[in-house]
């Protein structure tokens, strides 16, 4: 049985699609679906069936592609051994995440790889996703840094390795001016009444709105939903509207008082989410240790 084609039905379980998988391989649609063919040929059993204009797997296809998953953990777990033996992880370790974590975690993550892990690159984007979304970015990305307010493992992420990283509190941001800035902590009772800016529905500071709401029995007002936390510290600093932001990553000194909420559950868990072959490597491992936050 050929490796290689293990790894195929892996990368078509993951992806989803032919042209998906093609082009993550830099191949063409049609070199794919002839190493299908191969592939079916060796085995002699059927691996793949229509689904509309493309190819899903059959249950044959699907017990190859966990068996192609396996390999590839198995592979990266040797390549891993082999950098301790030589005694120094290096390579190319790839992230992607909402810039809120990144921000606080990657400097001194670099700080740190420079001094004792000088070669490693880290390459770095930043994206801000509804929850369920992140998982999606481990088949072109090593590290996935990804938050949720409902548990350690956001939604969607069954099946992938995942590891904390850092647990932060979400405040409630208000104008230095606002009548509430002078308070030490607010309940939820104190915030039925304001203008809310709030994030994109799927989002997880959403759900401490959505718990606010549940423990009042009154409906917030929502101005406006908004992804970029920058935009929002413009806009509360120079109006009434009140919002939810990170407290390790919203600037100080920036015309924003920042509020404890009690009442309602607001600590978020920031983790990293990567494919189980992916965080075998020992490059992978090392920029994980750089990134965990004693917070």
């Amino acid at each position: 049985m050929d490796p290689r084609h293990l790894e195929l039905l892996r990368q078509l379980d993951e992806r989803g699609s032919v042209t998906a998988v093609a082009e993550a391989t830099f191949r063409t649609p049609s070199a794919v679906s002839q190493q299908l063919k191969q592939a079916t040929r060796e085995v002699g059993h059927r691996l793949v069936e229509p689904a509309g204009r493309s190819l899903k797997l059959t249950p044959a296809g699907r017990l190859l592609a966990a068996g192609g998953q396996d390999v590839a953990s198995a592979l990266a777990r040797v390549e891993a051994d082999w950098e301790d033996y030589l005694g120094e992880a290096s390579g190319e370790v790839r992230i992607a995440g909402l810039p809120s974590a990144l921000t606080y975690l990657v400097p001194p993550a670099l700080r740190q790889l420079r001094e004792t892990s000088p070669k490693i690159t880290l390459r770095t984007v930043d994206v801000d996703l509804a929850e369920h979304e992140f998982a999606g970015l481990t088949s072109d990305v090593d590290i996935v840094v990804a938050h949720s307010l409902i548990s350690e493992r956001p939604a969607g992420t069954n099946g992938l390795s995942v590891e904390s990283l850092a647990t932060e509190p979400i405040d409630v941001a208000v104008a230095d001016s606002h009548p509430l800035a002078g308070r030490d902590e607010l309940t939820p009772a104190d915030l039925v009444d304001v203008q809310w800016i709030s994030v994109p529905h799927g989002f997880p500071f959403a759900t401490i709105l959505t718990s606010i709401e549940h423990v009042t029995g009154r409906e917030l007002e929502v101005t406006q939903r908004i992804r970029d936390n920058r935009l929002i510290e413009a806009i509360v600093s120079s109006s009434d509207q009140v919002a939810l932001l990170p407290r390790f990553t919203t600037p100080k000194g920036a015309g924003l008082t920042l509020l404890p909420l009690k009442g309602v559950a607001t600590t978020r868990w920031v983790v990293a989410v990567m494919a189980p072959d992916t965080a075998e490597r020992a490059a992978v491992k090392r920029v994980l240790d750089a990134l965990r936050q004693d917070t």
